[in-house]
């Protein structure tokens, strides 16, 4: 075990509302006895989406802590609702892969139309220089990323920023991430993978102001750690 951090509940405050364990992905909460619970501290990843408490009774703490185990949450979470596969046990065991690989998710520069042919049809006219866009997607090796400007976005931050194409997106790549319904390990491993390649000239994080979405944060600097690199990064953050 290490300290990290994790979320602690204050049983004075609780009412048993429930509020936290709808707000967490990862089924982490559960109430007993008509109070908030921490059922596994392997099953929280300390992001603290469940911090919305009406009463105040959540914090995120930093103390010694099992790692957070995305996979097993998730598997005990769907067991306990039901939804688990009866021939699956945790994680992915039983479960049937997928064959074969998305040919959409090339790697490919794109080029943006003809101002002629944008005017014609408005529908089409994607400002978007690069796919994929998902990071999980993005191979370290895509010729699109050679002397980039990264800009490693929250998913919700298309949609809070009408603007996002003209103000974040001029002179930079679009990578899009979320780490709170994302396998952040794997997260982790490919944007590492990209910064190790020495590919890229720098990275933008733009992230949401909600807990969860610091998460965004802190995997960059992971990264950049891990990469034992100085490449250069900012972050700026969408406020609600």
């Amino acid at each position: 075990m290490a300290k990290r951090l994790i979320i602690e509940i204050d049983e004075d405050k609780c009412n048993g509302c429930g509020q936290c364990v709808l707000d967490c992905a990862e089924g982490a909460l559960a109430i007993v006895d008509g109070k908030a619970k921490l059922i596994r501290d392997s099953y929280c990843d300390g992001l603290g989406a469940c911090l919305s408490c009406p009463e105040g009774a959540l914090q995120l703490i930093e103390r010694e802590a099992e790692e957070f185990d995305e996979e097993a949450a998730l598997a005990a979470k769907a067991e306990r609702e039901g939804t688990a596969p009866a021939h699956a046990g945790h994680g992915a065991q039983g479960m049937t892969p997928r064959p074969g690989g998305c040919p959409g998710s090339m790697a490919r520069a794109l080029k943006p139309l003809s101002p002629v042919t944008a005017a014609a049809n408005p529908g089409l006219a994607v400002d978007l220089p690069s796919w994929p866009i998902q990071l999980r997607l993005v191979p370290p090796t895509a010729p699109f990323l050679k002397g980039a400007q990264i800009l490693l976005a929250a998913h919700c931050a298309g949609f809070a920023l009408p603007n996002l194409h003209k103000d974040w997106l001029a002179g930079r790549i679009p990578v899009i991430a979320c780490p709170k319904l994302e396998d952040n390990a794997a997260l982790l491993e490919k944007l590492t993978a990209i910064i190790k390649s020495g590919q890229i000239a720098g990275l933008t994080v733009l992230r949401m102001s909600v807990p969860c979405c610091g998460g965004l944060e802190h995997l960059a600097q992971q990264a950049l750690k891990d990469a034992q690199s100085d490449l250069k990064m900012e972050c700026h953050v969408v406020k609600l």
